[in-house]
């Protein structure tokens, strides 16, 4: 008997339940390569009876980088795939093509450059301690039962083969290794002990790249075939597996890279295949549905927020995968940022970009209330999020100077990073005698900065760029003043100040990240400059519950029949791999990881 799927992405209050999915609920309801030989022998005889008139061996649904691997492992097997995304060709390699590119490796050759002592056991500590998995690990029906397991093999990847896999297919990184969420003050709490951001030379082009050259060559010899501008609405099972999916063709679209494309169908289509494997990113760009899965612990939702993904990352998928029967879990997990700024030049609709911050600057409320530990630049995103919200205020400001933000300050996106991003070794150099060019522009022309000579007038701005007198002189002289000096002395008692000279004793810090330890009101270091900082949303921490294999479950934890999931979609692995904070370049790694693991299993399954 033949099932399709249809449309689930505003479903009505009656379709509640595991497997049908409401908006409020759209996402409530190594052993790769064993997995998928064990998998190949129980499910292989299911796929024969469809595959001889099968449109292709598998069906890969999402072009992002968590598709693209898959479907490089896909071709590599010989297995003839098709590639559908409802995005024009320009938006391939989906988000991780804007991304900065940073990575997650352990005991790395460019750790050990920097005098970096890193370890497996360390790295696990710190992800433990960061994910605080505590919904049923030892349960088989547990919402984080499969998430610690892709965990352990995640990071057993990014101690083993990850970075040698990546440099075999040419890829590179910038030798200063960056030192991401430092975490809430614990061995054994949140957030990483040491430095493990690599930055990959060239950004998140370049980590797109090798898998973009084996999918277009697969489309070359015929063994991959794009279908770009088919959305899918609904996936189609046909006595209890997963056989196709079906949808609607939507008109060409001439939209550059990451701009909003037209909705306007012109066809239809249904196609078949005894995999489906669903690549199809988070709900970052839907303000509304981050809302409604919001959880309590980090505060009431903002009423504003700015967008750090394209419009097209919109969760149709998790809503029409979980009609197929699968089952979402960990809905209430996310990672949303609070550096944000409203880019003065927008792609997309709100677009919105994050600053990166060095350990210096200092952080204030919207009332003017500096954050304590360890609401600090840098340390721990979601606890300084709550802070935020606490507040009542969608916004905070962080004061700073211009000695900080030249050293300190870099912008999220490979499009903010012309150096990386071209591979440009002189205008990297550049940046130890100048501010970089596209931090000055944000300065210059971003709504978000106030720049004065004088704390008077820097206030006086600070106000009127929100249109209130929340900020009161008196009071945050006052506290900017205790503060400096506690620069006096090389010890001090104050967290941010014991932040900062941390930061100087690792190299990488002192050479690129970190300005030297000064008085805010040092004439010398000026001008003063203010940030109003927005929270920004990204991602999807929870999503399809997937086995080490991909292969997505249902609500009784069996696998359904054909049908896989990697990326974002999945929670970047076992719907919801980070729990519910992130390391840090574990984003990209998570889309690597997952796809290839899909992939691989999803060819081992289709073996004849």
């Amino acid at each position: 008997m033949e099932n399709r799927q249809e449309p689930a992405a505003h479903p009505g209050p009656a379709a509640a339940s595991s497997a049908g999915i409401t908006r409020r609920h759209a996402l409530t309801a190594a052993g790769g390569v064993l997995a998928g030989a064990a998998l190949a022998q129980a499910a292989g005889p299911a796929f024969a009876a469809t595959a001889a008139s099968a449109d292709a061996d598998a069906i890969v649904v999402g072009h992002g980088l968590a598709g693209l691997v898959a479907t490089a492992e896909l071709a590599a097997a010989g297995r003839k795939v098709l590639l559908l995304d409802q995005e024009p060709e320009t938006n391939l390699g989906g988000q991780a093509f804007w991304s900065f590119g940073g990575l997650f490796f352990v005991d790395s050759a460019e750790q050990r450059l920097m005098g970096i002592k890193d370890s497996k056991d360390l790295a696990w500590q710190d992800w433990l301690g960061t994910a605080g998995f505590d919904r049923g690990v030892d349960d088989p029906a547990g919402q984080d039962h499969w998430a610690y397991r892709w965990a352990e093999a995640y990071v057993d990847f990014a101690s083993g083969e990850k970075r040698s896999w990546l440099a075999g297919l040419g890829v590179q990184w910038f030798p200063v290794v960056g030192w991401a969420e430092r975490g809430g003050g614990l061995a054994d709490g949140h957030g990483n002990s040491v430095p493990r951001f690599h930055v990959t030379w060239g950004t998140g082009p370049a980590v797109v790249e090798p898998f973009e050259k084996k999918v277009r060559a697969a489309v070359a010899d015929g063994t991959v075939g794009f279908r770009f501008r088919h959305r899918v609405d609904g996936i189609v099972t046909t006595g209890g597996a997963v056989t196709g999916v079906h949808g609607a063709v939507l008109e060409p679209s001439g939209a550059a890279r990451g701009e909003s494309s037209s909705r306007t169908v012109v066809g239809e289509f249904e196609l078949s295949a005894p995999v489906v494997i669903v690549t199809s990113g988070g709900i970052g760009a839907d303000h509304d549905l981050i809302r409604q899965n919001w959880p309590a612990r980090l505060g009431t939702p903002p009423r504003s927020m700015i967008t750090g993904v394209p419009a097209h990352v919109d969760g149709r998928m998790l809503g029409i995968t979980g009609k197929a029967g699968g089952r979402i879990v960990n809905p209430d997990r996310m990672w949303h940022y609070t550096e944000g700024l409203r880019n003065y030049a927008p792609i997309w609709p709100g677009h919105g970009i994050r600053i990166l911050p060095g350990p210096s600057s200092m952080w204030f409320d919207a009332t003017g209330k500096r954050f304590n530990s360890p609401d600090i630049p840098g340390y721990d995103t979601l606890h300084t999020l709550k802070s935020i919200t606490d507040t009542g205020y969608d916004y905070s400001w962080f004061v700073t100077t211009q000695k900080i933000i030249a050293k300190e300050f870099a912008l999220s996106g490979s499009e903010q990073n012309p150096d990386l991003t071209e591979k440009n070794v002189w205008k990297l150099l550049s940046r130890i005698w100048q501010t970089p060019e596209p931090i000055e522009r944000f300065k210059e022309q971003g709504e978000d900065f106030v720049v004065a000579t004088t704390l008077p007038d820097l206030v006086a701005g600070m106000n009127e760029l929100t249109g209130t007198d929340l900020i009161d002189l008196d009071g945050l002289k006052r506290q900017i003043e205790a503060r400096d000096r506690e620069i006096d002395n090389p010890y001090t008692k104050d967290v941010q100040v014991m932040g900062i000279r941390n930061a100087l004793a690792y190299p990488g810090d002192s050479l690129s990240r970190t300005a030297s330890a000064h008085r805010i009101l040092d004439p010398d270091a000026g001008p003063l400059i203010a940030v109003r900082l927005n929270i920004l949303t990204r991602k999807t921490l929870g999503g399809l519950q997937t086995d080490l294999s991909g292969r997505v479950l249902n609500a009784s934890g069996d696998p359904i029949a054909g049908l896989y999931a990697a990326g974002e979609v999945a929670g970047f692995g076992g719907g919801g791999v980070h729990g519910y904070r992130s390391l840090e370049g574990t984003f990209l790694g998570g889309c690597l990881f997952s796809g290839r693991a899909a992939g691989r299993a999803a060819a081992a399954a289709t073996a004849t």
